[in-house]
């Protein structure tokens, strides 16, 4: 009777376990365009395949918004694979201060390098205390699912793949070499050791500036695939890719130059490239596969300035030597903002305890000495936030930008269309709220997807959102996106 009873739960279980697997695609595929802004998805479809595959087959979101700030690329990428802000993941810039010190989103001094040489530093996804996409899809299959992530820049190889990948590879400029680090594992693979080796001479090349960058990334993705044979398991892997050149680039020759162009026009080559590697090996119907950016970009001073429209250019190092100044001016004492990040400035707490200073008093101060460059609009004090007469809009992006500890107490924002830099700089910049910084494009192409568009107003952290309703796999555990119903 007991044999019979055990066999009968035993049937029970495995039906009910074969009922409860709802239908998922064999990948997801999470491509970022690091400074894509929304308008290039028009400006940039030149070829049959590429950015106009997916604008014919796939579902775009025309009104895409980042809805915090600042709006730079470790956020971007913690913030689309989150489906939430620095508020909640505590990314809270491409560096922060983290314990009193000065560190970049992905540093971890408790791991080295692998595969590089003796300066190839160690890299972990630690400092992101949320989970991701991936994670929720290791949750949902018993940790059988499979990730790997893949791009030039360090942050945004590791962060997209979260806490338990099977691997994280990106670029090392000291050793021109695709790398990881030990928190993933002891020695580099095979294939991607190989893959180093036959293309020496490219990855010595300049990478950041040139159309290269864009196609070792897909050359190194589509290896991933192969070699870790993502999408050919019985449960849904993921494979993350980010293009950094096109932010690099851009940064040092600006808006629609000829070299940014040449990136772009490359790009829509691999993606169409990618795409047709991605239909033969797994099928259009297999995949599920999304587009997106990490922040936009702002016109050069110069370029506006010469065809008479608003600009202007805020130097973050000489405002922070300018307020200090003033700061000395007022209470004697020297430094007494500790650092400048990504739009936030710190105070330095031990000078202001060591000279028994007012911290309020000096808070007004730094605030009222940062806001003298009539580029600045506001210098506010995050903490008493709710008591400046701004819109309120903006007092959400700053909110949902803010990680205690980890931000800086004072943010600074400039007049629409000015941004950090100097007036000789030709290269584009971001980090505002502004619509060029903050409007990015997002399409969804593939398994479940029915072609077509929507300009109702649609955020970043939706992309996570969508992408585990879809699945039907819980949202990663901050999420705060709603998922596009369309």
């Amino acid at each position: 009777m007991k044999k019979t009873v055990f066999l009968l739960m035993t049937t029970l279980m495995i039906a009910m376990s074969a009922v409860a697997q709802p239908a998922r695609p064999k990948l997801v595929v999470g491509i970022v365009v690091d400074q894509m802004r929304w308008d290039y998805l028009h400006t940039y479809t030149w070829g049959e395949g590429g950015l106009k595959t997916l604008l014919n087959d796939g579902y775009s979101c025309n009104n895409t918004i980042i809805d915090y700030v600042p709006t730079v690329t470790a956020i971007g990428h913690s913030s689309i694979y989150t489906g939430t802000t620095p508020a909640f993941h505590g990314i809270a810039g491409n560096n922060f201060m983290l314990d009193g010190k000065n560190v970049t989103s992905v540093q971890d001094d408790s791991e080295r390098g692998v595969g590089g040489n003796e300066k190839t530093r160690g890299k972990s996804p630690r400092n992101l205390i949320t989970t991701t996409i991936a994670d929720q899809l290791q949750l949902a299959t018993n940790f059988k699912s499979r990730t790997v992530g893949v791009a030039l820049k360090d942050r945004a190889a590791v962060l997209p793949a979260g806490h338990h990948p099977v691997g994280a590879y990106w670029y090392d400029g000291s050793s021109k070499s695709f790398v990881t680090s030990t928190y993933y594992m002891n020695k580099l693979p095979k294939w991607v050791a190989d893959f180093n080796k036959g293309h020496r001479n490219e990855l010595a090349s300049d990478i950041y500036n040139l159309p290269t960058g864009t196609t070792l990334t897909f050359a190194l993705a589509e290896q991933a695939l192969i070699n870790e044979h993502l999408g050919q398991g019985e449960v849904t892997d993921m494979l993350a890719i980010s293009v950094s050149n096109t932010d690099m680039c851009a940064h040092y020759y600006g808006v629609h130059s000829p070299k940014v162009d040449s990136i772009y026009w490359q790009l829509d080559k691999e993606l169409a490239h990618f795409i047709e590697v991605l239909d033969q090996r797994i099928g259009r119907d297999n995949y599920l596969l999304f587009l997106s950016a990490d922040h936009g970009g702002t016109w050069s001073y110069p370029t506006m300035t010469d065809h008479g429209l608003p600009s202007g250019c805020w130097h973050n190092p000489d405002a922070l030597i300018a307020a200090n100044k003033l700061l000395k001016q007022q209470f004697g004492v020297d430094s007494l903002l500790k650092a400048e990040m990504e739009y936030t400035f710190y105070l330095n707490h031990e000078v202001i305890k060591a000279n028994r200073l007012d911290y309020d008093q000096v808070m007004s101060a730094a605030c009222a000495a940062l806001e003298e460059p009539e580029e600045i609009q506001w210098a506010l004090d995050v903490a008493h936030l709710d008591s400046y007469p701004i819109p309120t809009i903006l007092k959400e992006r700053i909110k949902l930008g803010y990680f205690p500890g980890r931000s800086g107490e004072i943010y600074i924002v400039p007049r629409t269309g000015v941004y950090a830099g100097k007036p000789e700089w030709a290269g584009s910049n971001h980090g505002t709220w502004s619509q060029s910084d903050s409007h990015i494009p997002l399409i969804f192409m593939g398994w479940h997807i029915t072609p077509g568009e929507t300009s109702r107003l649609t955020h970043m952290t939706d992309i996570a959102a969508t992408v585990c309703a879809m699945l039907h796999i819980q949202a990663p555990n901050a999420c705060i996106g709603t998922p596009i119903f369309e």
